[in-house]
């Protein structure tokens, strides 16, 4: 089991059936640790092979260094031997290069209609139902667009 940051949360009232009874109290253990896709295969709704297609894609995001930056670059500026300033800007590792080229394949073999929520939950670590609301989809409804993107993905990567 992967990294866990526990807090114990507790709610007024408490679900019954499809109700809310008032004057009740619920607890409920949030593991912030838990990324949205661990979420879905810890209860059932995405398979091992999702999963580590999942995995795989995020890792390759990550190397890829796709995600916006939220601090300062802190990069040495490029030095430039001539008046007009820096002559070209340096060139990213190979491994970086390499990364993003998986990326990319893998995100155009899921499919067009499909890359958006297997960007929002795999990568940026959005809830489904906040990526759901995001894309104006029905509730429910992203768990099978998400399973069907997460196979396209699975053969990309050669996850048997």
């Amino acid at each position: 089991m992967g990294k866990r940051l526990l807090e114990e949360r507790s709610f007024e009232g408490a679900v019954v059936g499809r109700k809310v009874a008032q004057g009740t109290r619920r607890s409920v253990t949030v593991n912030h640790a838990e990324s949205p896709l661990d979420w879905l295969r810890s209860r059932g709704h995405v398979t091992e092979r999702h999963f580590i297609a999942g995995e795989r894609l995020r890792i390759d995001y990550e190397r890829a260094q796709l995600a916006p930056r939220t601090t300062m670059a802190w990069d040495a500026a490029p030095v430039s031997h001539g008046r007009g300033g820096a002559s070209s800007a340096p060139e990213a590792p190979i491994g970086q290069l390499d990364a993003k080229r998986r990326f990319d394949a893998a995100v155009a073999e899921a499919g067009k209609g499909l890359a958006d929520i297997l960007w929002r939950v795999v990568c940026a670590g959005e809830g489904m139902r906040d990526a759901e609301s995001a894309l104006g989809w029905p509730a429910r409804s992203g768990k099978l667009v998400l399973t069907l993107a997460l196979d396209r993905v699975a053969d990309f990567y050669r996850i048997k």
